[in-house]
C-alpha cells in the first residue's frame, strides 16, 4: 500500500519546478497517475500481506509474525518518504526506478524466503535467526520503496495540473486506499487460491512494474532524457524477464523445495481452503507423514501410539455418544470405533480438504482404517468453539480434543476458558473430556496453563504423559520430530478416576503400569500458580 501510515509528502512543487510536457491533455494525464497510484497500492498491500502469510505460515505464530512485518514495513515507508524528497527534481526517473525495484524485491521475495525455509534448518534451532533476520530486511526493504512513491507521485500529479496541496493529497490517497482494498481482497479470494504464494507474488511484480513503466515511459517520456528513457526500459525488461523465468520455473521450484523440506516421498500436495495439506509416504511399506501448514501432525512411526493414549484412557467410562473437535485426519475416529459398544460419533472439522483426503486417498484412509465409511461416524465442517457455541440436543459421554498445539497462536481460542466451559456444557455429567495439550517436556509452562484453565471452567483435570516424538515439529534438511512426551489431561465435571484404569482395554503400546508411571512423570512437571487463558488474554 502506498499511503497508509506514511507521513503526508509535501504539499505543492518547488516555484523551480517546470510544468511536464505530456502527450496527451491535463486531464488525461491526471486520471492516468491516479489508476497508476490504484495499481501500486494493490500491488503493495499484496506484499504485505504476502509477508504476513509466509511468516505466519512458517511460525505458527500469526499475531507475533503480523506485529513484527507490519510495523517494520510502517517504519521504513515513513523513512522512504523523507529520502524520496532528493530525487523529487528527478521525480519521472525516480519513479520508475522505484517501482522497478520493488517488482523485483516484492515479487521474489515469497520464492526467496521459501528457499530458505526449505534449504537451511528452517524456523527453528541455529538457524532461526538468519530466516528471520531475511523476513525483517524484506519488509524493510519493500517497506523504504512503497513509502518512496508517495511525494514522487505527489511530485508529478501537481507537474500535470498544479493544485492546492489539500485537494492533491485527497485525490492521492483516495486512489491509493481504494487500491488497497482491492489488493487485500484479491490476495485471500484470488491470488493466494487460485495461484499460490509463490506465482501470486510474482504476477503481483509483474503488474507493478509493467504500470510503473507504462507511466513513466508513456506519460512522462518526455521529461525524461534519451539515456534515462533506455535505461529504464531496459531495466524493466530485465526485471520482467526475471520475474516472467521464475514464474515457469516456479512449479519445478515448488516442487523441489517440497522434496527438501519433507522428504522425497511427497506423494499429495493441495492447498485447501483453510491450510496447505503434505502427505508423504503411506504405500508400500513407507510410513505415512502427514504436514499442516509445514508442521508434521502424523507421523506413521508412532501415531499409533499417540492416539491411543489420546483416545483409550477417556473411553474407560460411558461412551455411547463421543465428540471428536478436530481428528479431520480420521484417526482419533478409527480408535474410538474400536470400541464396538459406541454408537455414534461426531467430528467437527474446520478443513473438509482434509476429511476428503482422510476418505480418498489410500495412504491415509488405510491408516484411519476407513473410520469416515463406518455408519456411526458424522462429520461436521466448522470451526468447533462455534460449533460449541449452536450445539444442542443430548450430551456427550466422552469429549477428544485432538486440536492444533496452544502454542499456535491460531489455536490459543481452542484452549481458552470461555471453550472449555462450551465443552463442560455439552458433556454428560458423568462424561469425560481429554486434552492433547502439546509437548510437556518441552513446553511445560503451556501444558500446566492448560490444566489452569480447565480449572477455570469448573473441569477437575488428571494430566498424563506418553513419550513419543513431537507431532507439530518442523521438517527439513536432516531432520526428525524430536524425542519428546507427549501431554494429555483428562478432565471431568467430576472426581476423574485414575488414569491408569484401561478397564478391559488393552494394546501393545498402553498398559496401566505405564501409564502409572507416565501420570507420576508428569505431575513432577507441575507448575503451579498458573492464571487461566482466555479470549480476551491468551497466556500461550
Amino acid at each position: 500500500m502506498i499511503a497508509s501510515h506514511a507521513p503526508a509528502p509535501p504539499g505543492a512543487p518547488p516555484c523551480r519546478t517546470r510544468p511536464a510536457r505530456l502527450p496527451v491533455r491535463p486531464g488525461t494525464g491526471r486520471f492516468l497517475v491516479l489508476v497508476c497510484v490504484f495499481v501500486c497500492a494493490a500491488c503493495g498491500l499484496v506484499y504485505e500481506l504476502e509477508l504476513v502469510a509466509f511468516a505466519s505460515y512458517l511460525t505458527g505464530d500469526s499475531v507475533t509474525q503480523a506485529s513484527v512485518v507490519l510495523s517494520v514495513m510502517v517504519f521504513a515507508m515513513g523513512l522512504g518518504s523523507l529520502g524520496a524528497k532528493r530525487l523529487r527534481r528527478h521525480a519521472a526517473a525516480g519513479f520508475g526506478a522505484v517501482e522497478s525495484v520493488l517488482a523485483l524485491v516484492g515479487g521474489c521475495s515469497a520464492m526467496a524466503l521459501y528457499a530458505v525455509f526449505a534449504w537451511t534448518a528452517g524456523w527453528g534451532g541455529p538457524w532461526a535467526a538468519g530466516p528471520r533476520c531475511l523476513l525483517v530486511a524484506f519488509a524493510l526493504v519493500i517497506g523504504l520503496l512503497i513509502g518512496a512513491e508517495v511525494p514522487l507521485l505527489m511530485e508529478l500529479i501537481q507537474r500535470i495540473r498544479r493544485q492546492d496541496a489539500g485537494g492533491a493529497v485527497a485525490d492521492l490517497f483516495a486512489a491509493d486506499y481504494v487500491g488497497a482494498l482491492v489488493g487485500g481482497l484479491a490476495f485471500p479470494f484470488l491470488l493466494l487460491p487460485c495461484l499460490g504464494q509463490l506465482t501470486g507474488a510474482l504476477l503481483t511484480g509483474t503488474v507493478n512494474v509493467v504500470a510503473g513503466g507504462t507511466l513513466v515511459l508513456g506519460l512522462f517520456r518526455r521529461d525524461l532524457t534519451r539515456g534515462a528513457r533506455r535505461t529504464l526500459l531496459v531495466t524493466g525488461l530485465a526485471v520482467l524477464g526475471v520475474l516472467t523465468a521464475a514464474a515457469l520455473l516456479a512449479g519445478d521450484f515448488e516442487r523441489a523445495a517440497r522434496h527438501a523440506v519433507y522428504g522425497a516421498d511427497v506423494r499429495v500436495a493441495v492447498r485447501t481452503d483453510v491450510q496447505e495439506v503434505v502427505l508423504a509416504g503411506g504405500t508400500r511399506g513407507r510410513p505415512l507423514g502427514l504436514f499442516l501448514d509445514g508442521r508434521l501432525r502424523v507421523d506413521g512411526r508412532n501415531e499409533r501410539r499417540y492416539h491411543e493414549a489420546l483416545v483409550h484412557p477417556a473411553l474407560t467410562g460411558p461412551h455411547a455418544r463421543v465428540l471428536i473437535l478436530g481428528g479431520g485426519d480420521g484417526l482419533a475416529a478409527r480408535e474410538v470405533l474400536r470400541h464396538r459398544t459406541v454408537r455414534r460419533v461426531d467430528v467437527v472439522e474446520l478443513d473438509p480438504g482434509l476429511v476428503d483426503l482422510a476418505r480418498r486417498d489410500p495412504g491415509l484412509a488405510a491408516a484411519n482404517a476407513h473410520a469416515f465409511a463406518d455408519p456411526r461416524v458424522r462429520v461436521t465442517t466448522a470451526d468447533a468453539l462455534a460449533w460449541l457455541r449452536r450445539a444442542r440436543g443430548p450430551a456427550y459421554d466422552v469429549v477428544i480434543s485432538d486440536l492444533p498445539d496452544p502454542g499456535i497462536t491460531a489455536g490459543a481460542k481452542l484452549y481458552s476458558q470461555e471453550f472449555y466451559g462450551l465443552v463442560r456444557r455439552v458433556l454428560a455429567p458423568d462424561g469425560r473430556l481429554v486434552v492433547h495439550a502439546g509437548p510437556l517436556t518441552a513446553r511445560p509452562r503451556a501444558f500446566w496453563t492448560v490444566a489452569a484453565t480447565l480449572r477455570a471452567a469448573g473441569l477437575a483435570a488428571s494430566p498424563y504423559r506418553v513419550p513419543g516424538h513431537d507431532p507439530g515439529a518442523a521438517p527439513g534438511p536432516g531432520r526428525s520430530p524430536g524425542a519428546r512426551a507427549w501431554g494429555f489431561l483428562l478432565a471431568g465435571r467430576g472426581p476423574v478416576p485414575p488414569v491408569p484404569r484401561l478397564g478391559s482395554w488393552r494394546s501393545g503400546t498402553l498398559t496401566p503400569a505405564g501409564l502409572a508411571a507416565d501420570v507420576r512423570a508428569a505431575g513432577r512437571t507441575r507448575i503451579g500458580g498458573l492464571p487461566a487463558s482466555t479470549l480476551a488474554h491468551p497466556r500461550y
